[in-house]
């Protein structure tokens, strides 16, 4: 594990007590193409947390503000497996004292971005909505992340990821032919249409801020981003290409080649040959008959074709078929485990999984060939880190002592 660099004082701190010695010092950045961004991260479950990762492997100096008065957390999780907290300073505030709210204030004037998860309205009631925030910090970018947005007639309705995607449409394209709507783990609206449009609205509206000089709020809601995601398949419904039923099209297992199937030892490889050279590969290989590999789009043929894939494919063990098709463009891959993923030569060529202390974890994404990020580690907790946190906002040690020692931060 890295040593942690020294961190100094920042230079543009109006309200910090530090002497001029040290304000003429300047904080040691993170690497990565977001060094020196600011940002303040409202913790939470889901979208925002993993927001704040991805934004601290890019180079941005994340506080995590956790509600001190808040109780026993919903999830418990060691710190060494906690990528909610990897990668930040977590500063624990009691938010229901005023000094707790006019700490958050003297923050938010440093900060680039603000982020939060909440239902509408519950930042407002405690004094930090963005009215207050950006009346002390015009540049400020402030990131809203809710389920269905800041209004609407569902906007205060509580959900997760399986009742945004019901409402988008998207939940009910998701299945077998004839059977039941099936989640797709919390990875389309939680992750996909939440926490990547999130960041992506963020970034925006930093970018935008370069020419204007102004912050905005940022209305990332995780049914638009599902929906958004489906952009696609509205159109493809529109045009007539795609059915309004589950398991009947090209790409939810309506066809013969764009599917899984069970092998021998009982796990499954994933057919994807679409395109009619790939197919013919996968034809080849396997092999089908040749009336078959000579009409891959010939609805007709397609149960035929299924059962006749379904009944080949069981003779060999998955691994006997990835040893087959790997070295092909026939698009067939063996369905790994979370447990075995990464340890596939591909991911282990790319290092695409990493360690982090003892956790063994996805390695940061995208990559970059000038200013690569960094993998993150669980935060070092104790009054130090916790000073050095505040310090970088413009609070000196004596002035984070005072509210330690009154109970508005810590522990």
């Amino acid at each position: 594990m890295r040593s942690k660099p020294e961190r100094g004082y920042c230079t543009i701190c109006a309200r910090s007590m530090a002497s001029k010695r040290n304000m003429n010092k300047q904080p040691a950045q993170k690497p990565g193409p977001l060094a020196g961004l600011k940002i303040i991260e409202m913790a939470g479950l889901g979208p925002v947390p993993l927001a704040g990762l991805m934004l601290s492997e890019l180079g941005a100096d994340v506080v995590r503000i956790e509600r001190k008065e808040s109780g026993k957390p919903f999830l418990v999780v060691p710190p060494d497996y906690d990528l909610d907290r990897h990668g930040r300073d977590v500063v624990k505030v009691h938010l229901k004292r005023p000094e707790g709210i006019e700490l958050m204030l003297d923050l938010i004037e440093k900060a680039d971005l603000l982020v939060e998860g909440f239902r509408p309205g519950v930042m407002e009631r405690l004094g930090l909505g963005p009215a207050e925030a950006m009346a002390r910090n015009p540049r400020l970018i402030y990131g809203r992340m809710t389920g269905f947005g800041q209004d609407g007639p569902l906007s205060a309705r509580a959900g997760h990821d399986l009742t945004y995607l019901a409402y988008s449409g998207v939940l009910h394209a998701i299945g077998p032919k004839d059977g039941r709507p099936v989640p797709p783990l919390n990875l389309a609206a939680d992750y996909g249409g939440g926490t990547m449009f999130l960041i992506m609205g963020m970034l925006a509206a930093l970018f935008e801020r370069s020419h204007s000089g102004k912050g905005q709020v940022v209305d990332a809601a995780m049914i638009d981003g599902a929906s958004m995601l489906a952009a696609p398949f509205f159109s493809f419904l529109a045009t007539g290409f795609w059915k309004d039923r589950r398991g009947v099209n090209l790409l939810d297992s309506g066809t013969p080649f764009y599917d899984t199937y069970e092998t021998a030892d009982g796990r499954h490889v994933a057919v994807a040959c679409l395109e009619p050279q790939f197919f013919a590969e996968f034809a080849r290989l396997l092999p089908l008959d040749d009336k078959f590999a000579a009409a891959q789009y010939d609805a007709t043929l397609w149960d035929e074709m299924r059962a006749a894939i379904v009944a080949r494919i069981g003779q060999k063990t998955r691994d006997e078929w990835a040893a087959i098709f790997e070295p092909t463009d026939a698009c067939v891959a063996p369905v790994l485990s979370l447990a075995e993923a990464p340890d596939h030569p591909h991911a282990q060529a790319r290092q695409t999984h990493v360690m982090a202390g003892s956790l063994r974890r996805p390695a940061p994404a995208p990559r970059f060939s000038r200013t690569p990020g960094e993998v993150s580690h669980p935060s070092e907790p104790g009054p130090q880190s916790l000073a050095a946190a505040l310090e970088r906002f413009g609070l000196d040690a004596e002035a984070t002592s005072a509210l330690a020692r009154s109970g508005v931060i810590g522990d």
